[in-house]
């Protein structure tokens, strides 16, 4: 698992819920995301989801 004391500060992230969470700020922990949709034309931000969430 990654070191959730770094943040990458190019990646700002407010699901707490996630392994990658920084816990001392609203950014992420991993060095990049990948970023995909659960529709097969998405139109909306809520169509799309970030892929590298794991569950804490």
């Amino acid at each position: 698992m990654m070191d959730q004391e770094n943040i990458n500060p190019s990646i700002e992230c407010s699901v707490r819920q996630c392994a990658y969470h920084a816990p001392k700020a609203n950014y992420c922990s991993l060095d990049c995301i990948q970023v995909g949709t659960h529709e097969s034309d998405p139109t909306k931000e809520q169509c799309t989801d970030c892929q590298s969430f794991m569950r804490k």
